[in-house]
């Protein structure tokens, strides 16, 4: 316990391992550090301090002790007991003017906690900015380049209005600054300042400056005015980034000695150049082929992405094929990382198969799902599956929907057994295989696993009118285990379609009837067109039923679509029971898989965002980014007019396949 003043304060020895401690007038153990993390040597502090609430005044005084400290180390320790509390959530702005007075202290680590400090307030308490210009104006022209550098970046995270009369000499200075840190650190300062102001930036001639950075002799620089003027040009309306092609031919040069993230940039920047011929595309693509072998997967998608993009303006299908076969390897290899960035891969590949249907068509068993892979992969796995099946390879891949289906996660176990579906519609020639399998899994009689299998045979039924009939009564023995409403909806659907080959479908009918008003407004429509049909295909069957399900529909129902439906058959049995069969019973177009294909534009638009967020949503960014432009392919005399032509051609990169 405290002494004194301190009396009502409990101490603690924290040697990172305590959780708790016994409340005085209970006597129990409550926690004291939740959601604390506080770790390392044992350390005295009160209570408070481990809740979080900081003990500023102390600090403040520790800060402005006037002990002898030659090598400031009291000074940095106070620092850092900051940070890590301001790191914690808690406010520790009040230390404002003290750790500002420590911005004097020509040691280094003090000043990095300093600039992190400030860097952390400054969007949020901008009125106390004004009281650090005069110690930044010192710092921007420190003899070191470290200091300038951290200086510049420091003064970028603060809003404009509020700096721009002692940033302004300073920015451009820096970056003619003779160190190269110093203007890389510059150059991505500019961006930061033109969304605050982009105005001021052109008119202070920051956007020309960061353009003449392109022709510096350090390509770390080149690499960040290349970053600094993407992020202008992708934001920007008045300014639009135009690199030639001796241009894009220097920067790729100069990648050879950047980052695996400087890397990225000048890729990136490839992206602003319009190849006017065919030549310049594939001599580009060519030069950019080597980055697909790079251990970073930033680099490798970036470069997949600007492959695509130099594709639309070559002419030269060798050429195409040739780099596809290319892209295939990468592609793969990444498949073998870790989840997050096979996720991403295999996002990206489902845009690329859509454009190119063939692109890893022999890649198939890489696709195929791992036991303990994450759900999120399984799925995008699953549909990549789906897209690559074929004539060939449905016999080896409805071999493994079937293995998933029996899976311990029931969503995996769903989406498995609708993909059985989707092979049976798109491939006409394997349906026979697909409803094999499907049967074998209503034997099962898992009760998830027979419902998917009922809405699947349904589509089934649909695509393929009047051809598997003899399975209806495999289905009819499973209505007990029909409790969701689009299973009951599909066995309902079918009952009707064939309620003329079933001879007991309006005792059938009758069952569901009996729940009609508690059922989903699916069930509910489903049940009253079956009935209706089966009224009009077997008259003195169903003549019982119609005037209760009309009634029910139309008198005890809330929902206007039923009760509308309601009231249309009724006029039209009750005026025209002619026209009521041509219209009940007309024939329905087949479904297809097509209305799984993107918009050709929105595909268009996605495969110049791929490795960005907008190829993981596959929604473009602008539904997501505020401000950000859409990029589109221009016009040049090498685009190719037949772009999405080609997304319907084949392209055989195995002659043996067959």
């Amino acid at each position: 316990m405290g002494l004194g003043k301190r009396s009502n304060q409990v101490n603690v020895i924290d040697f990172g391992l305590a959780k708790r401690y016994r409340d005085p007038k209970t006597h129990l153990h409550i926690p004291y550090r939740e959601n604390k993390n506080l770790t390392g040597t044992a350390r005295y502090a009160s209570v408070n301090t481990h809740l979080g609430v900081g003990k500023i005044q102390e600090l403040k005084a520790e800060l402005k002790s006037e002990k002898k400290d030659p090598k400031f180390t009291r000074k940095k320790n106070v620092l850092k007991k900051i940070v890590a509390n301001m790191t914690m959530g808690n406010d520790m702005s009040p230390l404002f003017p003290d750790v500002l007075v420590c911005m004097d202290i020509p040691v280094l680590e003090i000043k990095k906690m300093v600039y992190l400090y400030l860097i952390h307030y400054a969007r949020n308490k901008p009125e106390m900015i004004l009281m650090s210009l005069k110690p930044f104006t010192k710092d921007v022209n420190s003899n070191n380049p470290l200091i300038r550098a951290m200086a510049i970046r420091t003064m970028g995270y603060m809003p404009a209005d509020k700096i721009i009369g002692c940033l302004g000499k300073p920015l451009h200075d820096c970056l003619q600054d003779r160190d190269p840190y110093v203007r890389k650190t510059a150059a991505l300062c500019v961006p930061k300042l033109f969304m605050d102001d982009p105005i001021l930036v052109e008119r202070e001639g920051y956007l020309n400056q960061l353009k003449d950075l392109l022709n510096d002799t350090n390509s770390t620089v080149v690499a960040s005015a290349i970053a600094g003027l993407i992020e202008i040009a992708d934001r920007s309306e008045k300014f639009d980034l135009s690199i030639n092609f001796n241009l894009a031919n220097k920067l790729l040069t100069a990648m050879n000695d950047c980052t695996e993230w400087g890397q990225t940039y000048i890729l990136e920047a490839m992206m602003f150049h319009v190849p006017q011929e065919h030549q310049d595309a594939e001599l580009l693509a060519e030069r950019i082929v080597p980055r697909l072998q790079h251990a970073n997967a930033a680099v490798v998608l970036t470069s997949v992405k600007v492959i695509l993009y130099l594709m639309n303006y070559m002419d030269n299908e060798e050429v195409v094929n040739n780099l596809f076969k290319k892209l295939a390897p990468p592609m793969v290899t990444l498949l073998h990382s870790g989840y997050e960035i096979q996720y991403v891969a295999l996002r990206n590949i489902l845009l690329i198969i859509q454009r190119r249907p063939d692109f890893l068509k022999n890649e198939l068993k890489v696709f195929f799902c791992k036991y303990n892979d994450p759900i999120y992969v399984k799925l995008a796995k699953l549909e990549i599956i789906i897209r690559l099946t074929n004539i060939y390879n449905v016999s080896q891949v409805l071999s493994e929907l079937e293995e998933y289906s029996s899976e311990v996660d029931v969503g995996f176990v769903r989406k498995s057994v609708r993909s059985i579906g989707r092979c049976a519609i798109k491939i006409p020639e394997a349906t026979d295989e697909c409803i094999d399998v499907l049967i074998r899994l209503i034997h099962t009689k898992v009760d998830y696993v027979v419902q998917e299998a009922v809405v699947v045979i349904r589509d089934i039924f649909r695509k393929y009118p009047n051809r598997y009939e003899s399975i209806i009564g495999i289905l009819c023995e499973n209505l007990d285990s029909l409790d969701e409403p689009e299973a009951k909806a599909s066995m309902i659907w079918i009952i009707g379609q064939y309620s003329d080959r079933i001879q007991n479908a309006d005792e059938l009918l009758d069952n569901f009837l009996e729940t009609f008003k508690e059922e989903t407004t699916e069930v509910q429509l489903s049940l009253l067109t079956a009935i209706v049909k089966l009224f009009i295909k077997r008259p003195t069957v169903g003549q019982a039923l119609v005037p209760k399900v009309l009634k029910w529909a139309t008198e005890d129902v809330d929902n206007p679509d039923l009760r509308d439906r309601a009231y249309i058959y009724w006029r039209l049995l009750s005026s025209d029971p002619v026209a009521a069969k041509a219209i009940v019973l007309s024939e329905r177009p087949a479904i297809t898989t097509e209305v799984e294909d993107m918009d050709w534009n929105l595909l268009d638009d996605l495969l110049l965002n791929i490795s960005s967020l907008a190829s993981i949503y596959h929604k473009p960014p602008t539904n997501f980014i505020n401000g950000i432009k859409s990029r589109k392919l221009i016009q040049s005399p090498a685009l190719n007019p037949n772009i999405h032509m080609q997304q319907q051609k084949t392209y055989n990169f195995d002659d043996d396949e067959k």
